[in-house]
């Protein structure tokens, strides 16, 4: 409906499959799904329920009529036990056993951390693409010299691969945080509403050890590897903030990669993709913007503010449960996935088709290579019989003059001319020439880009290539 506000992140940047996560059919499924589990538990552990029952269940557990749960919600103005009325109108025989001895955070939380686990997978692929399709990058133009900045100034000369590998080390270790919160996240079980179980205590007449298993065969039938040994009501709010703190670093990479290419396509030494209708300025047709990378930078922005939001709830948590948290987290977290989702789309799709500009980046490293050679020259200079001192003072003045010959006269950087005709170096410009050879200057970078690359990267991408995400089209 276009007469209504919907989050850009849903209409315009995030993906289907992301979308799909956080939608309501995924989330009150799911719900579904738990209170199967539930209910099969309970069975299996002695309490009075029937096999129809649970078939009965089963046969309702995707076609939610939430007609019937959105009115029940206007009356009774809670959402958990809206569903829980309207799944009974459809299971008449199992409506006396659905939620039974559970509050309404075994449905709510633990759909939560399941659905966050999902889309911390879904983010996983793209952050594997994007690293594949940059190591592929770094390989290619491992032995490319290109101008390094220091200060955004120019300093020693490294390579294009070269800088690509600290784009992929930022999100190697995005990998290693994401793998950790992935192999360490429990769900919440089966905990009551205090977290200690009192409900199920009188439902199994006092047996702790129907109690303690009941809860450990909720995760075991979910699939998933066990539950938090203790809570309160919830789940401790702090997962949520580690989940964001995850996606907050993850964006924290995008940004710095954005950047970079921002200012790289000042340079024009390197752009990301333009398609041949794109339009880059609605006044100066001329323009490329890099828009792509703008959108990264603005939706990182975002993620890395939102990461407050489950810190001040996880902060802000009073005893076994306050309610504060429910209105946030709603927003807070599904949001965090949909922005990280839309910059790694993005990500991937700048990386797949990054252009660069050889001729440039040579005649830019061309420009300032003379200085970073002065250091090599005074020492052949003083080979062929000359004296450091004399030859260093000589180097300054020259450079002195070359660099207002640039600055103030716009014109080129004479240096390597202005030493050949000085008698004192005794260099011809052909041996000089030769010496500003740029690979000359690139130290060990490429032999680190195949190092990093076939050492630390393709192992990682080997262990993982069916996950890996062909192809990224930008939603808008």
């Amino acid at each position: 409906m276009k007469d209504i506000y919907e989050s850009p992140l849903n209409s315009r940047y995030a993906s289907k499959e992301m979308k799909e996560i956080f939608s309501p059919d995924r989330k009150f499924k799911t719900w579904r799904r738990l209170w199967i589990t539930l209910a099969e538990a309970e069975k299996e552990l002695g309490l009075d329920i029937t096999d129809e029952q649970i078939e009965e269940l089963k046969a309702h557990k995707d076609d939610i009529n939430y007609t019937v749960a959105a009115e029940r919600e206007k009356k009774v103005r809670h959402d958990v036990m809206a569903h829980v009325y309207a799944y009974g109108m459809q299971c008449p025989k199992a409506r006396g056993i659905i939620h039974l001895g559970a509050t309404s955070c075994y449905v709510g939380d633990n759909t939560d951390v399941i659905l966050m686990l999902d889309a911390m997978e879904l983010i996983r692929k793209k952050v594997l693409s994007v690293i594949s399709k940059l190591a592929d990058f770094a390989m290619e133009y491992k032995d490319m010299p290109t101008l390094g900045f220091t200060h955004f100034q120019a300093a020693q000369t490294t390579t294009v691969g070269k800088r690509a590998c600290l784009w992929i080390q930022d999100l190697m270790m995005d990998l290693e945080q994401i793998d950790f919160v992935m192999q360490n996240t429990k769900l919440l079980g089966s905990k009551g509403t205090t977290g200690t179980q009192g409900s199920f205590m009188e439902l199994f007449a006092g047996d702790s050890d129907k109690v303690r298993r009941l809860d450990e065969m909720i995760a075991e039938k979910l699939g998933y590897s066990g539950v938090f040994a203790v809570s309160g009501q919830t789940y401790s709010r702090k997962l949520d903030s580690i989940y964001l703190n995850v996606l907050s670093g993850i964006a924290q990479s995008c940004t710095k990669f954005a950047n970079d290419m921002r200012l790289l396509q000042h340079l024009k030494e390197m752009e990301e993709p333009f398609e041949k209708s794109q339009i880059g300025s609605s006044a100066m047709a001329y323009k490329r913007n890099p828009m792509r990378c703008e959108r990264i930078t603005g939706l990182a922005r975002y993620i890395m503010v939102d990461a407050l939001n489950p810190a001040f709830t996880t902060a802000g948590q009073w005893f076994e449960r306050t309610l504060d948290d429910s209105a946030n987290k709603r927003i807070s977290i599904p949001e965090a996935f949909l922005a990280c989702d839309a910059i790694l789309g993005i990500y991937n799709n700048v990386a797949e088709g990054l252009v660069v500009y050889p001729k440039v980046i040579e005649k830019h490293l061309m420009e300032e290579l003379p200085f970073m050679a002065t250091e090599v020259i005074i020492m052949d200079g003083v080979k062929n019989g000359g004296d450091r001192q004399e030859l260093h003072e000589a180097i300054r003045v020259h450079s002195m003059e070359a660099a207002r010959n640039v600055k103030e006269n716009g014109g080129k950087n004479d240096l390597i001319e202005r030493i050949a005709s000085d008698p004192i170096f005794g260099m011809k410009l052909e041996d000089l020439q030769k010496l500003l050879a740029p690979k000359n200057f690139v130290g060990r970078a490429p032999q680190q880009v195949e190092e990093y690359v076939t050492g630390c990267i393709m192992p990682v991408i080997e262990a993982n290539k069916d996950s890996l995400i062909a192809h990224t089209e930008l939603n808008v």
